[in-house]
């Protein structure tokens, strides 16, 4: 499911990340890899704040439905 509809508050691991190569290194800077583990702490009409290892991160609508957790 793309992260946009995770549930708030439940540890998610990342799945898949459907973007092109810049926008995959860019998420890989910030810590949303492949396997990574990731927390939605609000979401809001497409926009995502989660929280990834030590930081939150907040996400627009294009890259948080491009994200797909389980």
């Amino acid at each position: 499911m793309p992260i946009v509809v995770a549930p708030i508050g439940k540890e998610m691991r990342v799945v898949k990340i459907l973007a092109d190569e810049k926008t995959k290194k860019h998420l890989n800077n910030l810590g949303i890899t492949v396997d990574s583990t990731i927390v939605v702490l609000s979401s809001s009409g497409g926009t995502v704040i989660c929280q990834v290892m030590d930081g939150r991160l907040a996400l627009d609508r294009n890259i948080s439905t491009k994200i797909l957790v389980a």
